[in-house]
C-alpha cells in the first residue's frame, strides 16, 4: 500500500514539474506577443507615439536599422518638408524607447542594399510577424504574400465619432441634466448625450441635432440641441 502511494505521489510530482517547466518556457520566450515590424511611414506620421502612451499595446515593436537609415537620409536631404518630417520620425523612435511599458527593439538587419520594403517583408515572413505601415503599396504587396499588416488609419476610422456636427438623430430622454433645462439620454453605444431644452421631455423620444463630443479619460459625452417638433 505504501509503495502504491509513493508511486502515485511521484507521478503527480512529475506531472506538476512538467507543467511548471512548460509555463516557464512560455514566459521566457514571450509567447503570445506578436512581432510587429514598424515601417518608416508610421514613424514619420507620429501617431504611434500617442497610441503607445496609452499602454494598450503589448506586442514586440521591431524597428529595422534600415528604417532608421532611410529616416536619416531623408533628414539630411534637400527637401525641407521631408527633412522636417524625417527628423520628427527619428524623435518618435527616441520617445518610443523611453516608454518603459512599450516593447521597442532596434533590429540590426545589416543595412544592406535591399530596399526598406523588401527588408520588412523578409523579416515579417521569416519571423511570422506583421508590418505596421501606412504605405498603400506595401500593404498590397504584403497582402499578396500573405503577410498581415496593421494600419493606423484603419484604427482611426474605427474610433471615429458616430455623428458629425449638424447631424440629426433620435434619442430617448431618461433624466434631467445638471445644467438648466438639460435632458440626458444615451446613444446606441452607451455614450451619454446631453440635450439643451429637453428637461421636460423625460421618458419621451425626441429628435435632436448633434453639436459636439467632449472626450475625457472617463469616456466621451455628446452634446446636442432639441429640435422643435412639427
Amino acid at each position: 500500500m505504501e509503495l502504491f502511494i509513493l508511486i502515485v505521489t511521484l507521478a503527480i510530482l512529475a506531472e506538476t514539474t512538467f507543467l511548471l517547466s512548460r509555463n516557464s518556457k512560455k514566459l521566457k520566450t514571450g509567447s503570445g506577443r506578436r512581432k510587429v515590424y514598424v515601417d518608416t511611414s508610421v514613424l514619420i506620421d507620429g501617431r504611434i507615439l500617442n497610441i503607445a502612451k496609452t499602454g494598450f499595446i503589448s506586442d514586440e515593436m521591431l524597428i529595422l536599422k534600415s528604417v532608421l537609415k532611410e529616416l536619416q537620409l531623408l533628414a539630411d536631404g534637400k527637401d525641407s518638408e521631408k527633412r522636417s518630417r524625417a527628423r520628427a520620425g527619428l524623435e518618435t523612435v527616441n520617445e518610443l524607447e523611453r516608454i518603459v511599458y512599450f516593447n521597442t527593439e532596434i533590429v540590426d538587419d545589416g543595412e544592406g542594399n535591399k530596399k526598406v520594403d523588401e527588408e520588412l517583408l523578409k523579416y515579417a515572413k521569416e519571423n511570422h510577424g506583421m508590418i505596421l505601415t501606412l504605405d498603400y503599396n506595401l500593404i498590397k504587396r504584403a497582402t499578396a504574400e500573405r503577410i498581415e499588416t496593421l494600419n493606423i488609419n484603419d484604427l482611426s476610422i474605427s474610433l471615429r465619432s458616430e455623428f458629425i456636427p449638424g447631424e440629426k438623430f433620435i434619442v430617448k430622454i431618461t433624466e434631467k441634466g445638471s445644467g438648466k433645462g438639460q435632458g440626458v439620454g444615451h446613444l446606441k453605444d452607451g455614450t451619454m448625450v446631453v440635450i439643451d431644452n429637453a428637461s421636460k421631455k423625460i421618458n419621451e423620444v425626441v429628435e435632436a441635432e448633434f453639436l459636439r463630443f467632449h472626450e475625457t479619460s472617463a469616456g466621451k459625452i455628446a452634446f446636442a440641441k432639441l429640435l422643435k417638433t412639427k
